[in-house]
């Protein structure tokens, strides 16, 4: 539940307590959290009481309603600790709430949006599978329509929460006749429903204390009024405006990862004595340093862009995809950089930097893979050229 003082902070108020709960609270415990292998539970009640489960959610449905740039900057704060915090409230505030928002019935944002906001309710997205990742539209999870009820029977993989959530936004074909994404739709599923089973994987590349799970629908009854909208067939359209919010966020998570990883390393490079002086006076750490900063500056000033267009109105979704592309991209050039810099301290023992190294790998694959951002926006590119000489989402007079 959200401690009703922080309703009254205006945003720049709000920002500070943000700050400092990281400072404070999130960074001193990433030792803990590593060696329990999850996110403390206390550390969840406090992002809860901080309202981080609300900041997307419009205040008529309990939220706090900050704005997209609001959003990228309170991102920027919280990620500069592990961004494993960050995934166990991610996909309410991203994916899940803003498919809800924009697409689901009045009843269905009353029921399930003052929740989530709360922290009382944990949603998890549910659309990748083993054979429909990038590709989205050639899932196979099937929804059969019983009457006052719909059957679901199928598998997701990868999905964040999945061992945590309460409830699943589940994507389904609920029209077998028509191939690609035509012919499937959204659904809300308690987790707690007969035939929901969740699995955890042996072993996770990174994110090791927040894993991404498997969850398996065998003839999962879900009420009809928990189709996403009570639409059936735009289940896909109802992903889009979620996915380009996520990967604004995503974008800005890199950033904060970078800030913490290059303050890290400039701590330790300014202490690591050898030759007689700091590293820091060598010239090749003041280089890698300085080009890591600049790349780190051109990331967030394109994310900051992006979330003032949003916020404007537009959804500039190429701008948004360059951003989470590049920033990606751009925070495993820094992490690798900064294991390099530390040494042994980079392979050996508990710095937060080769475990934050190993973390932003992630990044570059979640939220639409880097190949995939590549050609899109290369086709985008073809395409709007061809049309009128411009490239995607420019501005002119």
């Amino acid at each position: 539940m959200i401690n009703p003082e922080i309703f009254d902070h205006d945003f720049d108020t709000y920002l500070k307590v943000i700050a400092d709960f990281t400072e404070n609270e999130l960074i001193p415990a990433e030792n803990e959290m590593v060696e329990a292998g999850a996110v403390p539970p206390r550390i969840v009640v406090r992002m809860a009481e901080l309202g981080l489960f609300a900041i997307t959610i419009p205040r008529v449905y309990g939220g706090l309603e900050w704005t997209m740039e609001q959003q990228v900057r309170l991102t920027f704060e919280f990620t500069r600790a592990s961004c494993v915090y960050r995934s166990r409230f991610s996909t309410v505030i991203g994916l899940c709430s803003q498919a809800i928002l924009d697409h689901g019935t009045e009843e269905q944002r009353q029921r399930l949006l003052p929740a989530m906001a709360a922290g009382e309710l944990v949603t998890a997205f549910a659309l990748t599978e083993e054979e429909a990742g990038s590709d989205a539209s050639s899932l196979t999870t099937t929804a059969v329509r019983s009457g006052g009820t719909y059957v679901l029977n199928g598998s997701k993989r990868y999905i964040t929460n999945a061992a945590w959530a309460d409830a699943f936004v589940v994507f389904a074909r609920t029209d077998q006749s028509k191939p690609g994404a035509e012919g499937i739709s959204a659904f809300i599923v308690d987790a707690g429903s007969n035939g929901v089973r969740t699995a955890l994987p042996a072993i996770m590349n990174g994110h090791a204390e927040g894993p991404v799970g498997e969850i398996h629908l065998e003839d999962v009854e879900v009420p009809v009024e928990n189709l996403l909208g009570g639409v059936e067939g735009v289940g896909l359209t109802m992903a889009l405006r979620g996915i380009n919010h996520a990967r604004l966020h995503v974008a800005a998570t890199c950033i904060g990862q970078g800030t913490r990883l290059l303050e890290e390393t400039t701590t330790h490079v300014n202490s690591r004595r050898q030759f007689g002086s700091a590293i820091a006076e060598l010239g090749a750490v003041q280089a890698t340093l300085g080009g890591s900063f600049a790349e780190l500056e051109a990331g967030r000033s394109l994310t900051v862009e992006c979330a003032r267009a949003f916020d404007e109105g537009s959804i500039p979704r190429h701008r948004i995809a360059a951003a989470k592309l590049f920033s990606s991209e751009m925070v495993g050039r820094v992490a690798d950089r900064c294991v390099q810099l530390l040494g042994g301290e980079g392979i050996v023992g508990p710095h937060p930097v080769p475990r934050m190294w190993r973390d932003v790998r992630a990044l570059r694959i979640y939220e639409g893979s880097s190949p995939i951002h590549e050609r899109n926006l290369g086709r985008a590119m073809i395409k709007q050229v061809a049309t009128d000489g411009t490239l995607p989402n420019t501005y002119r007079a």
